[in-house]
């Protein structure tokens, strides 16, 4: 072997490794990036499909089907009437819990609608709004799981309160007029 021979296959072995650590590199601040991003919503993503990479492919098309949305703020009066249509959901928890959490349910639908949301299909709501809200999604499916369930069924009155205080919350993170500041800035870098 002549030393140009020598030297081109361990310049190509350098090559390779390099582009090797490169795309390490490039898929571990993928995963990180994602993982602050989504929090829990990650984990439940990997638990659910059963790979990380499937996974993370998924979580990138949320992201990529969120930014191809419109989401517009709400006008002044949408926002009085959503609001005055929530109180009166609350004051109804008293008497009917299940009743008025199944209401809260229904508008917080309807104001996703409203701002542009696609709200069909319950996963594809709760899968958009981990993108914009991943800290309230988790609550927002048990919320909706409760909903979902018939008067017979047995769901205590706890169960239902904390479900309301939580469906409270994303209401109120959707009603807001801009989006929060985190927000645009993680928007800006993905």
């Amino acid at each position: 072997m002549t030393n140009t021979t020598l030297i081109v296959i361990v310049a190509v072995i350098l090559l390779v490794l390099v582009g090797v650590a490169s795309m390490i590199s490039a898929r571990n601040q993928r995963t990180k990036r994602l993982e602050e991003k989504f929090g829990p919503e990650y984990d439940r993503a990997i638990s659910n499909i059963g790979d990380q990479v499937q996974a993370e492919k998924e979580l990138e098309e949320r992201i990529a089907h969120m930014n191809a949305l419109t989401i517009r703020p709400l006008g002044a009066e949408e926002v009085n009437h959503y609001a005055l249509e929530w109180q009166g959901t609350q004051r109804e928890f008293v008497d009917e819990p299940l009743l008025a959490l199944q209401k809260a349910d229904r508008l917080i639908r309807e104001v996703m609608k409203a701002k542009g949301y696609p709200v069909e299909d319950f996963e594809e709501r709760a899968a958009l709004l981990s993108v914009d809200y991943p800290e309230l999604v988790r609550d927002y499916r048990g919320m909706h799981r409760i909903a979902i369930k018939q008067v017979s069924d047995k769901v205590s009155t706890e169960d239902m309160r904390q479900a309301m205080v939580h469906g409270r919350t994303l209401f109120e993170s959707l009603m807001k007029q801009e989006p929060k500041e985190e927000d645009i800035n993680q928007k800006e870098k993905i």
